[in-house]
Order: C-alpha cells, then sequence, then structure tokens
C-alpha cells in the first residue's frame, strides 16, 4: 500500500516527537521542576493566584543566590503578581528584556482527555501536557532556569539580563505590562526584548522551520450607528436604521484594502510553497518571485490566514437595534473591528469605513492606535537568532513573521522598545492546541528551547546589535 505525503510528513513526526530524551544534566532537570511548578500554580482570570506563581519563581532566584533588589514581586491587586528579576553583567551594554506572561486561559478538567489534568504537568507518549505547557509557561520555565544556570556559573555578560513574568495578557483587568511601562519602566527598560509570538514547525520529522515574530497588527473596533426619528410598526416607511445600517455593512463587507507586500509575507510565501498544490502554489511562488499579478493576489486573498498577512482587514462583528416589537427602530448600531498593519494609516481607515458605510450611518473609533513598528527582521538580533538557531538544529531555516492577533510585545514596540517573539519550540506544523483541549509540547523541544535561550543570551549577552 502506497501511504500519502500528508501520512508520511505525519509519520516522520511523530517519529521525532516520540524520540526518547534522557535527561542529561541537573539543568533539565531544574527546567523541568519549574515548568511543573508554574504549571501547576492555577493562574486564570478572575480567581487564579499569578502571585503565587511570581513569588514560587522568585524563592527560586533568592535560594540561588539573587539579591531581593534582583527578584521583586510587584502586586497591582490582590492574585495579580508580576515578576521582575535581574541577573546584573558588566553594564557595558544595554538589558536584553526576557517577557513571559505566566496568566493562561481557563481550563477544565470534564473537557480533556481521560488521565490528564489542566493543572498537573503530564508526561506521556513524548509530549508534555498541561494548560500553559506551550503559552506560555514554557518561556517563563526556560528563562528561570537559565538565570540561575548564568549566575552559578558566575560569568558576567556585558548586559544586563532582565526576566519579566506577567499578569493578565490573555485578559482581565491588570495587564501587567502596561502597569509596568507605566509606572516601573526603568526595571524593565530594555535594548530589545525577546517574547513569544511564533514557534517553529516540524516538517518531515525535523524541526524545519524558526519562526521569530517581528510585527503584530494593531487592533482598532470602529462604531456604526444609524439613527431615525422611528414611528409605530404598522406604518412602516422606505427610511429605516436597521436597513441603513445593513447596507453599510454589506458595503463594508467588500472593502478591501490595498495588499502591502515586503519582506516578511514574501518570505511567508517562499517558505509555504511546498505545503501547497496548483494555483495557490504558482500564486506563492510568483509572490517570492517578486512577479505577482492582480489574478495572483486574488488567489492568495482567498486564504484567510494568508489574506491577513499582506492587508488590513475589517470584519463585523457585534449588532444591535431596535427597541420594541412593534415600533420602527430609532437608533442601530454595530461593532467593526479591524486588525492594521503595522504602517497602515489608521484615518485612512476610518475614511474608507465612512465612505462605503454611506452619509446615513456614522462611524467612529471605539479605541485609540498607538504606532507599533516592526522590529527589524534582517538586523544583528536576527542573524543571531538564525546562526544559534543553526547550532541547535542544523536543518532549520529562520522566517520572520507578522502576527494578525497581539501578545503584549506590541505594547514594548509601542514603547519604542524591539520585540523578537522566538520561542524556540517545535511543534507538528498544522497542530493548534493553544487555548485548547489537551494543550500540549513535545518533551524533546521543551529541552533543546532551553539549551537553544541559553546560547542565544550567551551570543546576545555580549554582543553590540546596532
Amino acid at each position: 500500500m502506497r501511504m500519502n505525503p500528508a501520512r508520511l510528513v505525519a509519520v516522520a513526526a511523530a517519529v521525532w516527537v516520540a524520540a526518547a530524551w534522557a535527561q542529561s544534566s541537573p539543568q533539565e532537570s531544574l527546567a523541568r521542576e519549574i515548568y511543573r511548578e508554574l504549571i501547576e500554580i492555577r493562574t486564570v482570570h478572575p480567581d487564579g493566584d499569578n502571585t503565587a506563581a511570581a513569588r514560587a519563581m522568585q524563592k527560586r532566584l533568592l535560594d540561588a543566590g539573587f539579591e531581593p533588589a534582583d527578584a521583586q514581586v510587584i502586586e497591582l491587586a490582590p492574585l495579580k503578581g508580576n515578576l521582575i528579576a535581574r541577573l546584573r553583567g558588566t553594564g557595558e551594554l544595554r538589558p536584553i528584556l526576557l517577557l513571559a506572561h505566566i496568566d493562561v486561559v481557563e481550563a477544565r478538567k470534564e473537557d480533556w482527555s481521560d488521565g490528564l489534568d489542566p493543572f498537573k504537568l503530564t508526561e506521556r507518549d513524548g509530549f508534555f501536557y498541561g494548560r500553559g505547557t506551550m503559552d506560555d509557561k514554557a518561556m517563563g520555565a526556560i528563562y528561570i532556569a537559565n538565570l540561575i544556570r548564568l549566575k552559578r556559573e558566575g560569568q558576567k555578560l556585558k548586559r544586563d539580563l532582565v526576566v519579566a513574568l506577567t499578569c493578565d495578557e490573555e485578559g482581565g483587568t491588570h495587564n501587567g505590562v502596561y502597569f509596568l511601562l507605566k509606572d516601573h519602566r526603568p526595571l524593565v527598560d530594555a535594548e530589545f526584548a525577546i517574547n513569544e509570538g511564533a514557534e517553529g514547525h516540524l516538517v518531515d520529522g525535523r524541526p524545519r522551520v524558526l519562526g521569530v515574530q517581528v510585527a503584530e497588527k494593531s487592533y482598532q473596533s470602529f462604531e456604526l450607528e444609524a439613527t431615525n426619528r422611528g414611528g409605530h410598526s404598522s406604518l412602516p416607511r422606505s427610511d429605516n436604521a436597521i436597513y441603513d445600517l445593513a447596507g453599510a455593512l454589506e458595503r463594508i463587507s467588500r472593502v478591501e484594502f490595498a495588499p502591502s507586500l515586503g519582506v516578511v509575507p514574501r518570505m511567508l510565501a517562499k517558505n509555504s510553497v511546498p505545503f501547497e498544490r496548483g494555483e495557490k502554489a504558482a500564486a506563492l511562488l510568483a509572490m517570492a518571485e517578486h512577479r505577482e499579478t492582480p489574478e495572483h493576489l486574488r488567489v492568495l486573498s482567498g486564504d484567510p490566514e494568508f489574506n491577513a498577512q499582506i492587508r488590513t482587514t475589517c470584519v463585523a462583528t457585534r449588532l444591535e437595534g431596535g427597541h420594541a416589537d412593534n415600533a420602527l427602530p430609532q437608533r442601530a448600531k454595530a461593532t467593526v473591528n479591524c486588525r492594521l498593519l503595522p504602517d497602515e494609516n489608521p484615518e485612512h481607515v476610518l475614511q474608507e469605513l465612512q465612505k462605503a458605510a454611506g452619509e446615513r450611518v456614522t462611524v467612529k473609533p471605539k479605541n485609540p492606535v498607538v504606532p507599533r513598528p516592526m522590529t527589524d527582521p534582517r538586523g544583528a538580533v536576527m542573524k543571531a537568532i538564525d546562526r544559534v538557531g543553526g547550532s541547535v538544529w542544523p536543518t532549520i531555516e529562520t522566517l520572520p513573521v507578522m502576527s494578525a492577533g497581539a501578545t503584549d510585545g506590541s505594547q514594548f514596540r509601542a514603547a519604542g522598545i524591539p520585540v523578537y517573539g522566538v520561542m524556540g519550540l517545535f511543534q507538528v506544523r498544522g497542530e493548534q492546541r493553544i487555548h485548547g483541549r489537551d494543550e500540549r509540547l513535545p518533551v524533546k523541544s521543551f529541552y533543546q528551547g532551553l539549551e537553544f535561550h541559553y546560547r542565544l543570551l550567551r551570543d546576545l549577552g555580549d554582543r553590540p546589535v546596532s
């Protein structure tokens, strides 16, 4: 029997995942124990205890010889603690910030597979299972373990290394990064930051793509409103607030912003060619080679994921109207949520929406947009990530990417601190369990990610990047 290519890829990936990983160092044992401790402290909003997780990591650092001033817990409100830790270097170069959030999305044991508890770290069939194993407690555990390792080694880098483990990234009332930048900027100020944002992909059973998030779209919602003098429903008229709003939304659904084809989407197109067939593969190749036509872009725009990479998008997400079953509506409202490219002008988006909505519907922004410049995808830090990544995974290609969603890294970019979203953690390409059932991370990937980040800190900790 001949096995199809997709099945071969899945089998090869399974072999890589299932390959036994024998813990060969005290450092790996320490990292696993820290990982377990973080996973098993429930940190969901509103009643999860982020402070307990921050204090547990603080104790780890104090026990390893850190001074209290270099391992602070800042509690913004009950249960909303953040850890700020600093491994001091010589100060010849500006610090590196290592950012990870310690809050997680809610999970219920009854929703997970038998034998799995989302708030217990379980090792099974080559995977670590638990809420936060990928998003984002693996990175938090790796940062703390590597800070302790570097402290024990005693060699001072030219930069301070600052770890920020923060609360309420996944939602909640006290976003740690917002408050730290607002009230404690000196504690987290850095030349650049390393954060979550892009995982790695296993292809043909090997680590092949090391993603590095260098940009995020901006979030902006708009309120559309139609008003009318109303009246009795027994005497309908052609002017009607609900009809006016419905027409505006239909026209907005056909608004398509111009594509922006910079280095990041072109590299993504090149990387995606081997995984597609037919006209889509041809369109991706054309874009990668700078010879795309309107027809090629039409094909790619039909894929929601790729379309979001090349243009600003807007979509209706909420709707309300009228005040009684027997009355003509005096008011109808809708929310349109837009995700703006880093170089998009918010005023242009507003103008396009208002133009489509027409004169009888008003369009107003619901929130401001702060510019979030793209991090340099070809600079010294990217070269270091590629160099170090290649030393751990000789088969990888380093790929800069843009997130259509958002992480806390966007706030640092807005504050003028470049962010590189590199997790160094690999998943089977196409698998997505973050925020969902049976979240997991390959055991082998966790330990290799630990080594990758250690080598990266040693490299960047002594190297000028500008």
